[in-house]
């Protein structure tokens, strides 16, 4: 299944004439994911050709204008295009009443439920979607005021069945191919068939950071922890290092240092001042660090491929027990 990352918003704080404001989708099978919601976030979906009706999920990280203010007009497009299906918006605590406040937002106006997951500002990680193929996980940035990252995942999968060698085995029945497709032996003609024995590897499953507005920090480099692809802001350059303290953004240099210890193969960085025409210059900056940075260009569709990493290349995501929690 083919799974895409398309940044359609990098500004920050203010738009640009080249710039929206922040808002990531991840498309997978059609289906859409939506980190942030700037203004303006549902244009841009209309250019980038993601349809706004295949949305599953809006992931609104924290209350900053630049980040939500175009939640609400996405919303009422949806209602006017007659949506009926559930939508999942999850936010901040207190983000469902804030939507029911707009009007015709009202739950008793909209023609389809919004199912809302609000992330306290205690939380210390949470599972905030999740599927039979994948789950996303938020953990708490370093902001000035809360706000969450969050980390797509997918669920690994069997490997495809070897038919014919599971006919050579003696397994005819479509209920043991089932049976051996969900990791179970079987016993087949007095023989016990061991998935291992039909079966190919496992395909090795994608997963994507999205670290937004927040000063480097451990929860970052969590979710970013040997991941495919990692979207992480880079506001300023390191000549604004002290601006970039004291307004709880990151420099280019410092997403680059969490790509780094995070063991994430790719970093794209966004979320950028608009006193840099040209990000060219924060690219670069990065490199330094982190040899495979990009810039997140506008409406680019950027494949989400996993690789199997080799031994020792890379560490592998788990519960991060040494550190305290999960």
């Amino acid at each position: 299944m083919t799974t895409e990352i398309i940044p359609l918003g990098t500004a920050s704080a203010i738009p640009t004439r080249d710039r929206h404001l922040s808002a990531v989708a991840l498309v997978r099978g059609g289906r859409t994911l939506l980190f942030d919601c700037g203004e303006g976030t549902q244009l841009q979906m209309i250019r980038a050709g993601v349809k706004p009706m295949r949305l599953q999920a809006v992931f609104i990280s924290h209350f900053h204008g630049d980040h939500f203010y175009g939640l609400f007009g996405l919303l009422a497009t949806l209602a006017l295009l007659k949506r009926s299906h559930a939508l999942t918006v999850v936010g901040p605590q207190g983000i469902a009443d804030l939507v029911g406040r707009i009007p015709g937002l009202e739950p008793e106006w909209l023609p389809y439920p919004v199912d809302f997951v609000e992330m306290a500002p205690t939380m210390s990680k949470a599972i905030v979607l999740e599927s039979s193929e994948y789950r996303v996980e938020a953990r708490p940035l370093e902001h000035r005021e809360f706000a969450a990252g969050f980390r797509f995942e997918e669920k690994r999968r069997p490997g495809r069945l070897r038919l014919e060698r599971a006919h050579e085995l003696g397994v005819k029945d479509y209920v043991d191919f089932r049976l051996l497709k969900q990791g179970k032996a079987v016993t087949s003609g007095g023989r016990r068939v061991e998935p291992d024995e039909v079966l190919d590897a496992p395909p090795p499953p994608a997963s994507f950071a999205y670290v937004g507005d927040t000063r480097p920090c451990e929860a970052g480099e969590v979710l970013a922890r040997g991941v495919d692809l990692l979207y992480h802001e880079a506001t300023f350059g390191s000549e604004m290092a002290d601006r970039a303290r004291e307004t709880g953004h990151s420099t280019a240099a410092e997403a680059a240092r969490i790509a780094a210890r995070s063991g994430a193969r790719r970093l794209l960085i966004g979320h950028f001042s608009a006193r840099y025409d040209d990000p060219a210059r924060l690219v670069e900056e990065a490199r330094v660090v982190f040899k495979n940075t990009d810039a997140a260009d506008e409406l680019k569709r950027y494949p989400l491929q996993a690789v199997e990493p080799a031994a020792g290349e890379r560490p592998v995501a788990q519960p991060d027990a040494h550190r305290g929690e999960q």
